[in-house]
Order: structure tokens, then sequence, then C-alpha cells
């Protein structure tokens, strides 16, 4: 191999790992205590919503809550909407989501949490929220990863932005699906 072609290669390769790398982004979120309320919830750093990572940090919170106190969770949830509260097919979904015991869910967005411990996380409770490529390809909106301690890939969970002061809201969030069942409620286990 000549040296033109092994220069040519090396400019191929430097172009490829940056597309590859380009909008891939990994932000790391850490709570002492998980808020109990709006309030505790609108005190945080994160309630400025300056980037659509505080967002989807701040849902599994409000999912979470939602989980302990459906009241409670449904107001974190609705500020976090922003102009767009959820609807009765949204709550609904949210109340089948964690019925029948299945309050574990959110919880399974934080570092630690697995199936082997019944989804109880290490404390302080971390997220960590992913962007790829595929993250800002639609305008005004941004489409997120959480890793899940249940799944074998992350959840996505899409945000969009206000126009007139860059805000992030929740717009879609897929973070309640099915994961892996935890070891005391797995007869096989």
């Amino acid at each position: 191999m000549g040296i033109f072609d092994k220069l040519k290669n090396t400019a191929m390769d430097t172009v490829m790992t940056a597309a590859s790398s380009m909008g891939n982004k990994t932000e790391t979120f850490s709570f002492t205590a998980l808020p109990e309320s709006l309030a505790q919830m609108q005190a945080l750093p994160e309630a400025a919503l300056n980037t659509p990572f505080q967002t989807a940090a701040l849902t599994v919170l409000a999912l979470c809550a939602y989980a302990a106190d459906r009241s409670i969770g449904l107001e974190m949830l609705n500020w976090l909407r922003g102009p767009r509260p959820l609807n009765g097919q949204d709550i609904s979904f949210l109340n089948d989501r964690v019925r029948d015991g299945k309050t574990y869910l959110p919880f399974t967005y934080f570092a630690g949490s697995t199936p082997d411990n019944n989804y109880t996380p290490t404390q302080p409770y971390t997220i960590t929220i992913e962007s790829n490529h595929v993250s800002d390809e639609e305008q005004g909106y941004m489409k997120l990863f959480i890793p899940c301690g249940g799944a074998d890939a992350p959840r996505p969970i899409k945000l969009r932005q206000r126009g007139s002061d860059g805000k992030w809201f929740l717009w879609e969030q897929y973070l309640l699906t099915g994961v892996r069942t935890p070891k005391a409620a797995d007869p096989w286990a």
C-alpha cells in the first residue's frame, strides 16, 4: 500500500469516526432525594428546563412520584409538559402501567437498579441520559434515550422546545414499558 492510500484510509477513518459520533452525548444527573411535591421538583437546578436532558431526568423523577402518589406525580408531569397537560388517555395509560404492583417501573432507570435487587437503585439516585445520531432529526424536538436496568436497550423519550423562551418540555415518553420481572415477583427465580 502506497503512502497516498494510507493517507486516504486515515482520512476516511477520521470522517467515519466523526460522522458516527455526531450527536452522541451522555449526561448524568444525581439526586440525593426524590422530590415529593411539585415545589420540591421546581427547587432542583434541573427545573430550569434549559436542556432536553434536564427535562428527561425530571420526567423519571415525576414518574417515580406518580407510582407513589398519583396526584403529586400528575402535577409534576403536567408541569413538565408545559402548555400541553396530560389528557384522559395519557392518564389511563399511566394508571395501567403502574397498577398490579408495578410501581418499580420508573425506578429501573436509576443506576444500580436490576431485577436481582428488585430494582432498588443505589444512592444517590443517578440517571444517565443519552443522545445519538437520530436525536435531533426533527427541528424543535429532541429524542433522547435512558438506559434501563430491566431491558437490553435504552428507552426513548421525546422532548419539545418552546420557541418563546427555549425551555424544553416533555412531549412523549416510552419509559413505562415492560421490563424483566423483579426477583421477588419471579416464580422462576
